[in-house]
């Protein structure tokens, strides 16, 4: 290993969660680099005030050394924790060696990495991609071409399924399926081919599949909605997918990106009812944290529908993101992670039940499996107090956590949280309920004056009833 590279590795590498004095050469404090992100960025996000300089397991230092508890993971992308060693060690070996090949050529590591997914979920085969994105948008084509071809539906009449409150990214395909009106507005015209229909509503699945079952390729699904608010089915929904896409010859298509390896308290979340979709498409954790990975999986009666020269992506199968997904795996096995997942979930449902009970009027409801997990809040009861406002104040007190749909915070801290640090980001919540909502209330009450409403622009109802 070259020297550069080795000390490189061994100061990232360095003990377990704490560290000494932060890496020298800091240039500038988190208000300048927030104001040159201003600047010279698109404004394309609003973020958490906080900058992330350095991070370990479930810790994160901003650049003056302040530490902070990450209860977001990066949407679930560090389900192994921020710069676990095993991956770092990884990236930096197969770095020295070979980096890109592209795919006009074979690279001695993408074989490994299909060859681990085969065993690990039992599909026949996989097609590499970089981004989740990407992987949603490769399920899609595969779909349609699968729909053309094995399924013989009519040339430019092939028909995709989704739900309603549904993320599967921003591409332009992606957000013809979407709800958000945030996604949608000014960028139409929308993509065709697409049909609605609500989470978890097997009977209304079912009658859009009799009503168009012969045009119908697939049905694209989060086994748990994400962004939406952390949304569980029904008990028996997902085996009522699988049996009516089977009777309907329709491809079940489960987007596992962040509900998948390990999050939910499974490796893949379907397995909650020991289901067997037609695709599965994997994503964020796959990359262990440190480089963007993505894979579609599926069997060969369904991967052969594409052809060379129909589908692809230069860096997708590279040998580093090969290197890094299967040390990744490899972290996620070896260390129970799934398992952790489970039984850390049970604790920490626990104990945002019990703050639940201290404030049931701010508290709507508290759901999740696993690590994913979710505190819906009474928007009216809180007013004019917003989910963002007080994962503002989680954030002074040490937590990091990101509001969706202005009601909800998500909670998906790495996988390998202690318990101590569990306790600690539940009390914070604690704290930021009984000290600083009721200051917050007074402060901003003469100022707003009235709520907004979340009415979708697709089907006209208010988003926020169906959560």
């Amino acid at each position: 290993m070259a020297l550069a590279t080795r000390r490189f590795f061994n100061a990232i590498c360095r003990g377990t969660r704490s560290f000494g004095a932060l890496p020298e050469g800091i240039p500038s404090s988190s208000q300048h680099l927030i104001n040159l992100e201003y600047e010279y960025s698109a404004h394309n996000y609003h973020p958490i005030p906080i900058v992330f300089s350095q991070a370990k397991g479930s810790t994160i230092w901003d650049p003056e050394g302040k530490k902070y508890l990450d209860f977001l993971s990066a949407y679930s992308a560090v389900n192994q924790g921020h710069c676990h060693p095993k991956v770092l060690k990884a990236l930096v070996e197969q770095a020295e060696r070979l980096t890109l090949s592209s795919r006009a050529f074979y690279n001695d590591r993408f074989p490994i990495f299909a060859e681990r997914l085969k065993n690990m979920f039992g599909y026949d085969m996989v097609l590499p991609m970089n981004t989740g994105a990407e992987g949603v948008e490769t399920a899609l084509k595969l779909a349609r071409k699968w729909g053309y071809e094995k399924k013989k539906i009519p040339k430019d009449q092939a028909i995709i399924v989704s739900c309603c409150g549904c993320f599967h990214g921003r591409t332009l395909a992606v957000i013809s399926m979407s709800c958000d009106n945030e996604a949608t507005r000014g960028f139409g015209p929308l993509l065709p081919g697409h049909l609605k229909v609500d989470f978890g509503d097997e009977v209304a699945l079912e009658k859009i599949f009799e009503e168009n079952g012969d045009r119908i390729a697939g049905f694209l699904f989060e086994p748990i909605q994400g962004e939406a608010g952390v949304i569980i089915p029904p008990d028996g929904y997902l085996k009522a997918v699988r049996e009516l896409c089977s009777k309907f010859n329709i491809l079940m298509i489960a987007d596992e990106i962040q509900s998948g390896l390990g999050r939910s308290g499974r490796m893949l979340a379907c397995e909650w009812e020991e289901v067997r979709p037609d695709v599965v498409i994997l994503g964020k954790a796959l990359g262990g944290g440190v480089i963007a990975v993505s894979a579609v999986l599926a069997d060969k009666d369904v991967m052969l529908s594409i052809q060379p020269g129909e589908h692809g992506s230069t860096f997708g199968g590279n040998p580093l993101a090969s290197a890094v997904a299967v040390a990744s795996l490899d972290v996620i096995t070896e260390e129970g992670l799934s398992e952790r997942s489970n039984q850390m979930g049970q604790e920490l449902r626990n104990q945002l039940m019990k703050i639940h009970q201290l404030f049931p009027n701010f508290i709507k409801e508290v759901r999740g499996k696993g690590l994913f997990n979710a505190v819906e809040l009474n928007s009216k009861a809180l007013f004019p107090v917003s989910a963002y406002d007080i994962c503002l104040k989680l954030k002074e007190r040490g937590v990091l956590a990101k509001p969706t749909h202005d009601t909800i915070i998500r909670l998906t801290p790495p996988l390998s949280i202690s318990l101590d640090e569990l306790q600690e980001g539940s009390n914070a919540l604690r704290d930021v309920m009984e000290f600083d909502v009721p200051k917050m209330q007074k402060a901003k009450h003469e100022r707003v004056s009235q709520t907004t409403t979340n009415i979708c622009d697709r089907c006209g109802r208010n988003m926020d009833d169906l959560r």
